[in-house]
């Protein structure tokens, strides 16, 4: 239970001055990861982010019902942002990833599922109604099916939210187990562990990558089944 406990501990914000946790501050450290050069527009950096950006919106745009509402896509690339900033920034040392903890996650998702909840049922009752039975199901299966469905949309914040967390917890689990081993290892088997370590990272980074767009795929995904 201790070596748990040892192990998770990594995870736990610790940085407090006047009984405050600091370590939540490393969620806007992204800000401060944008070089000055950035603000000279055209720079190279503004053109690199504004044609992710585009292309990211030129992406959740088709993926809405009804993409002739604009800016709705805006909340979505935000998002995307936000998460892939905190991702990227945990795999720094001594920076504390906040997207590791549901905490965080599930303030992320549950609102917005719950906003989308309230718009649908409000406004599009009956279209939400006909989301409960697929089509085609039979008659004989519908209240199965009903039951079903409401439970995999009940559960779908939790789904986004521990996804999301679980992905940035094994990967930092595994490199941590990976580098207590270090100082026990012969010279040539640290050599070894080195390039598995960096490997690794490249790894992690590009779970940060697909980790983030996942979750803003699917946050753009339920909402176009409530318009």
């Amino acid at each position: 239970m201790k070596m748990m406990t040892n192990l998770f501990s990594v995870f736990d914000p610790s940085s407090s001055i006047f009984s405050l946790s600091l370590n939540w501050l490393s969620t806007f450290i992204g800000l401060l990861m944008i070089p000055s050069m950035y603000w000279f527009m055209p720079s190279r950096y503004h053109i690199i982010w504004n044609n992710i950006l585009m292309t990211l919106h030129k992406e959740f745009k088709t993926l809405l019902a009804n993409p002739n509402q604009k800016g709705t896509t805006l909340i979505f690339i935000s998002l995307f942002s936000l998460i892939l900033f905190n991702n990227f920034l945990g795999l720094f040392p001594y920076i504390f990833t906040s997207s590791s903890h549901l905490v965080l996650t599930l303030t992320l998702a549950l609102p917005l599922w719950l906003a989308f909840m309230v718009y649908g049922w409000l406004n599009h009752t009956q279209h939400m109604f006909t989301h409960l039975v697929p089509q085609g199901t039979p008659a004989i299966l519908m209240p199965f099916m009903v039951c079903i469905e409401t439970i995999s949309n009940i559960i779908r914040p939790g789904t986004l939210a521990v996804r999301l967390t679980a992905n940035m917890i094994a990967g930092h689990l595994l490199m941590t187990l990976l580098g207590n081993t270090g100082p026990s290892l012969s010279s040539f088997l640290v050599l070894i562990l080195l390039i598995v370590q960096i490997a690794l990272l490249t790894l992690e980074s590009a779970v940060a990558i697909i980790q983030s767009y996942v979750f803003a795929v699917l946050s753009t995904l339920y909402s176009s089944e409530v318009i």
